[in-house]
């Protein structure tokens, strides 16, 4: 929407106090919109389970006991891995995974990184430190990133205390 003022006249007070007018009357309509737009955004965990491709993740963390560490500290990047990678997985390994509170841990925990990494910061990284302090190597082409081979199918997912990237594949450590 596009106003024009046009003051005629020589009284400058009144052109002041137009113009005055016009800016209050602008800053009232566009208000609501700004406000609209700049949202509060929830934690790692919050912002997770709105997506609904991330269901196992957010209980695998649950079951891990790091829903504190998702939901208050940061800032984190997190790798998560899609329900069709968790679904890839041999449910023995993943009945065994979730039995075993520390070796779940351990993995969940390869999918984090400390800092806030764009998919941008991350083709230039090369490598980065996963929490559990084991390196993820992060390669780059022109169609896509991946991590540890990990391919990132929805990047740069904002929250409050990190950013999230979408992975194809769960990640795991060499020692597991």
């Amino acid at each position: 929407m596009i106003f024009v003022l046009v003051l005629v006249g020589d009284d400058l007070v009144e052109k002041i106090l137009a113009t005055m007018l016009l800016a209050a009357f602008l800053l009232c309509v566009s208000t609501p919109a700004f406000a609209r737009t700049v949202q509060t955004q929830g934690n790692i965990l919050q912002t997770a389970s709105k997506d609904g491709s991330l269901k196992t993740f957010v209980g695998a963390v649950d079951q891990a006991g790091l829903r504190d560490t998702l939901s208050s500290g940061g800032p984190y990047t997190v790798f998560a891995p899609n329900d069709n990678a968790f679904n890839r997985l041999p449910s023995d390994k993943v009945n065994a995974l979730l039995a075993d509170k520390p070796k779940l841990a351990g993995v969940l925990k390869y999918h984090v990184v400390q800092g806030r990494y764009t998919s941008a910061d991350l083709a230039k990284k090369g490598v980065v430190t996963a929490l559990d302090g084991n390196q993820l190597k992060i390669t780059s082409s022109d169609h896509a990133i991946a991590v540890n081979g990990a391919k990132i199918v929805k990047p740069d997912i904002p929250a409050g205390n990190g950013i999230i990237h979408i992975v194809d594949t769960v990640i795991m450590p060499s020692n597991l």
